[in-house]
């Protein structure tokens, strides 16, 4: 005999209580197989395809899309072809694990077979399956963006590696889309008369609802003290253009950005206050042996702090390549929890906005966080003389309960030291 089962939203992993539907992939009336994907969600660390732990028939959807949706509460009724297995979970029992865990409850995480780094969730319990139904395959963002510009991917060539639309494609297919007929203009809601300023209201949620949250702690936690020094970086510049044509980097992007985090990694070396967490509870300064490297990202989903795990083992060229994944992976939306955690230090790159510095807050956890401002060309003296070169300003924000103005003193003006003079790179690595 049939039986209707209720999917409540499961826990998402690291304490989530909320997370926002996308959109759906499915319809009531629909036929989905066990482990289909049935719904985009977004939570405060990254984007999710939530996949139907019951093969059977949709009958109800319990949240509209843009929704927040808390964990625990109906989010999918499924009639399935009977009772559920014998050893399988319930899904509509709200049991908390003992302790968190970064992945979804009942729940485990798959890898893709290319190696990319989008998280998928695949259940674990077994049922009775259905054919599945065919869909393009494609990043929460893009079929995000499809549906607000009604676009059926379905009718988008894609050009992906593992044949799924990537966002230059739903551009290409929007820039081509035929034009309406001006003689039939389309209907024009009318806009309620303006009473006072002209103003847009947006929610405050996923990852902005996060940083927001984070950032005043942060602040009000942690006493900040931001120190700024101006350096001559014609040497590092002198010594990037070599790089770029070099053998070993043909098929790496070397950048300004690798350098300073390469030149940051060796100062950790001898400066290790600056990399360690203060721990509240047990009233104990933590230093960290290991550097999980936090590159604050500008996405389509807000600000993010990736980090490069175990960066202090990295020789130049594969810093370099990290950071391209990194900030690649990050602008595309394919950033998972697991790169936002466990991060023991962080940069902050303003200079690609054209800005020459600023008093960055600290991530969350962390001691020290360094920003690395616009290199300009400008007068400068140089060896007696005034001299065109290659000037930024680098400053470093810190948390003054685990570091001293001393030591952080000395770790930005070792940084300094390293890239007016890059040979220091090789001497001391």
């Amino acid at each position: 005999m049939p039986t209707i089962q209720t999917f409540l939203l499961p826990d998402l992993g690291e304490g989530l209580t909320d997370a926002e539907l996308l959109t759906w992939l499915v319809k009531v009336g629909d036929t989905v197989e066990l482990n289909q994907n049935i719904a985009d969600v977004e939570t405060a660390k990254a984007s999710v395809e939530l996949p139907s732990p019951y093969a059977g028939t949709v009958v109800a959807l319990h949240a509209e899309e843009g929704a927040t949706v808390e964990v625990g509460s109906p989010f999918i009724d499924i009639e399935v072809a009977g009772a559920p297995a014998p050893d399988a979970p319930e899904p509509t029992t709200a049991e908390p694990a003992p302790e968190r865990t970064p992945v979804l409850v009942g729940y485990g995480v798959a890898a893709e077979s290319t190696g990319r780094r989008r998280r998928r969730l695949a259940p674990v319990v077994a049922v009775a399956s259905v054919p599945q139904q065919e869909r393009p395959l494609a990043a929460p963002p893009v079929r995000y963006a499809a549906r607000r510009g009604g676009v059926d991917l379905k009718d988008v060539q894609p050009s992906g590696s593992r044949g799924e639309v990537t966002r230059d494609d739903l551009k290409r297919h929007l820039s081509q889309a035929p034009v309406a007929d001006p003689a039939e203009p389309e209907p024009r809601t009318a806009r309620p008369p303006v009473t006072g300023l002209d103003e847009e209201r947006t929610p405050i949620k996923g990852v902005r609802k996060h940083t927001a949250a984070a950032m005043v702690q942060s602040a009000f936690t942690a006493p900040h003290v931001t120190e700024f020094i101006t350096v001559d970086v014609t040497p590092m510049m002198d010594l990037l253009s070599k790089l770029k044509q070099s053998k070993h980097f043909e098929t790496v992007r070397i950048t300004p950005l690798a350098l300073v985090a390469k030149a940051l990694l060796v100062a950790l070396r001898t400066n290790p206050s600056l990399n360690s967490s203060w721990d509240e509870a047990n009233q104990e300064i933590v230093t960290k042996r290991y550097v999980n490297l936090g590159i604050a990202a500008a996405t389509p989903r807000g600000l993010m702090v990736p980090n490069i795990k175990n960066a202090h083992t990295l020789g130049l060229r594969d810093l370099a390549q990290s950071l391209v994944m990194l900030t690649t992976t990050a602008k595309e939306g394919r950033t998972g929890p697991e790169d936002l955690a466990a991060g023991t230090i962080t940069i902050t790159n303003v200079g690609v906005f054209g800005v020459d510095s600023g008093t960055p807050i600290l991530n969350p956890g962390e001691a020290a966080i360094l920003c690395f401002g616009a290199i300009r060309r400008q007068p400068w003296e140089y060896e007696g003389e005034i001299a065109l070169r290659s000037i930024t300003t680098l400053s470093l924000s810190f948390d003054h309960r685990l570091v001293d103005g001393e030591q952080g003193s000395r770790f930005l003006a070792t940084i300094a030291d390293i890239l007016s003079d890059p040979i220091s790179l090789i001497a001391l690595s």
